[in-house]
């Protein structure tokens, strides 16, 4: 089912999240010899399990997202990806794929000693739990994702090299200004090679352009709360900046191009809501479509007045309604 286009101004009352809550436990897991990964449980011990898939990847998370949930149904867990966030080592590359992230959520539903369990997931967030749930169909419950990503080659290059960047040219001229014009032809592998070389200066400032560039783009109407994280927060802009051009160069390591769109009718038993910003120009509307034409027991959601972000108010309305009508699944 694909729903109308929703605005904020049509509904009569926006759903908003929940309130602020802290983690009843906290932990550290270790999933090889290299990675440990952090995590948190928040809710209800005894609720349905929920797990917050963040994005990126190397994007890790922040206290809102514990929102996005009925405390008092769900049994909340929020963790961050391999070199993300507050797992360690900080921005490591080395044994940091699509499919060890795959099989670390599987080392974390057997650690929280889950059956089955909802993932949630946006942008990136999307992408690894649909790869997941491709991999693993009988541990999922249902689905809810937003700002449908698939990795495939054509929404890297529209994002990265030549599309997006007629929408915000004043903000791509920005992200070009690092790269020297004869390196322009293939941009993310000019950003990658600055971001995993030696020269802590030159790493910073393209830490800080790639991750300006993603932030300034993300909202209907641009944040400028967004766009100095990225500017004043070193460390997460070289930590995300470094994961994410280590998996675009290598296309997130997947087997084909069009690999989650083509496998996507393993999911056919599992229930879903798909909540797609309608000018989302991060993660464009085309990969959400893709999804559900193949994905059937999928509802498409359009917010009509939305980007890309999980803070717009129809995104946020639509995420929590989804969150709610899966507590009793």
């Amino acid at each position: 089912m694909s729903s109308p286009d929703s605005t904020t101004q049509e509904s009569k009352e926006l759903r908003d999240l929940y309130p602020e809550i802290e983690p009843y436990k906290t932990g550290m897991l270790k999933v090889s010899e290299i990675h440990s990964l952090y995590y948190e449980e928040v809710g209800n011990p005894d609720g349905k399990p929920i797990i917050f898939v963040h994005g990126g990847p190397g994007g890790g998370t922040d206290p809102r997202d514990r929102r996005f949930f009925d405390p008092k149904a769900y049994r909340i867990l929020i963790y961050h990806q391999r070199g993300a966030g507050n797992s360690l080592p900080n921005a490591c590359l080395e044994e940091n794929t699509t499919w060890d992230l795959v099989e670390d959520l599987e080392k974390l539903r057997q650690h929280f000693n889950v059956d089955k369990w909802v993932l949630f997931g946006g942008s990136w967030g999307s992408t690894l739990s649909l790869a997941y749930a491709e991999t693993h169909p009988e541990r999922v419950k249902a689905l809810v994702l937003r700002g449908i990503f698939c990795c495939r080659r054509k929404e890297l290059l529209w994002f990265y090299q030549e599309g997006a960047s007629f929408m915000f040219p004043d903000a791509w001229d920005k992200y070009l200004e690092v790269i020297p014009v004869g390196e322009r032809g293939d941009l993310m592998s000019a950003y990658y090679r600055r971001l995993t070389g030696n020269n802590e200066e030159e790493k910073l400032k393209a830490a800080t352009a790639w991750s300006v560039w993603e932030m300034a783009t993300s909202r209907l109407y641009v944040d400028p709360s967004y766009i100095a994280r990225a500017a004043d927060d070193a460390k997460f802009a070289v930590t995300f900046a470094r994961i994410e051009t280590h998996y675009f160069v290598h296309g997130a390591f997947m087997e084909e191009d069009e690999q989650l769109i083509k496998n996507a009718d393993k999911l056919n038993n599992i229930p879903g809501v798909i909540v797609q910003g309608r000018y989302d120009v991060v993660c464009p509307p085309r990969s959400a479509w893709d999804l559900h034409k193949v994905w059937t027991k999928a509802e498409l959601h359009w917010v009509a007045d939305a980007g890309h972000s999980s803070k717009e108010p129809g995104i946020v309305h639509q995420l929590v309604t989804a969150t709610d009508k899966f507590r009793d699944l």
